[in-house]
């Protein structure tokens, strides 16, 4: 039956409008071939730009990369000066009995000891001030004793004289009792607390006559260091002077 077929399809061939349509169907059927092809090849492409679009997009990039940024410095530190120390810089009392700078440190004790400058000048104005006390008392008690036999004239002619008398009979004791107290009770927790830098030297919060103004109160200070320095000399003449002439005031 196959033979049979076979001839016949030779022998009587398909009309013209047969071939056209087998034509027009291998066509359509060969062009989705090739779309198919095309489609799946397209797939793994990269995704392309129009050469507008691409040309800006580089050219921000390329401004981008060539844009200086910014680096910040690091703050240079300046290297420390050396300033050598000096104690007369803010000194009260560098001065002498003319007003005049006088800056007396024969010893360089305030060079070779800085941190102890505190205490020079508290030791300074506490014995100033006891020297002119003394100075006070040892020529007032040539003219004038408090009453009682023991204090007397009769019984101390001469005030250099006071000590030995006064020891054999008991106050000089008593005063260095008191003494003793004070340093206890008010000299110890001062120097504790100008230590401790909420004091400073020979400051005992006595400001009933004192100076409203820093510039006034600054020169009575000057003049309470000068006037102590000169007790310290004359309490010594005085002292010296009564032993060898045996003299009271004028001691000469």
């Amino acid at each position: 039956s196959y033979l049979l077929e076979s001839v016949h399809i030779i022998l009587c061939p398909p009309t013209p409008n047969l071939l056209s349509i087998l034509f027009v169907t291998m066509k359509t059927v060969a062009a989705l071939c090739i779309a198919t092809l095309v489609g799946s090849a397209a797939a793994f492409t990269p995704a392309t730009f129009s050469g507008r679009t691409n040309t800006r997009v580089l050219s921000d990039v390329a401004v981008e990369e060539a844009a200086p940024v910014p680096v910040e410095e690091a703050p240079t530190e300046e290297a420390p000066v050396d300033v050598p120390y000096d104690v007369w810089a803010n000194y009260v009392g560098g001065t002498d009995l003319r007003g005049k700078e006088f800056k007396f440190d024969p010893l360089k004790l305030s060079e070779a000891y800085p941190d102890n400058v505190m205490w020079f000048r508290e030791c300074e104005l506490r014995h100033g001030r006891t020297a002119m006390l003394a100075v006070l008392g040892f020529i007032s008690t040539d003219f004038m004793r408090i009453p009682g036999d023991m204090y007397s004239f009769e019984a101390i002619p001469r005030t250099i004289d006071a000590h030995d008398a006064l020891l054999k009979t008991g106050p000089m004791y008593q005063i260095a009792l008191f003494i003793g107290l004070w340093d206890v009770l008010v000299t110890a927790p001062a120097c504790k607390a100008m230590g401790d830098g909420e004091r400073e030297p020979g400051d005992y919060g006595l400001y009933a006559f004192a100076p409203k103004t820093k510039e006034a109160f600054d020169k009575k200070r000057s003049s309470e260091l000068l006037n102590g320095r000169l007790a310290m000399c004359a309490i010594g003449g005085i002292a010296t002077q009564s032993v060898i002439n045996g003299h009271g005031f004028p001691y000469i």
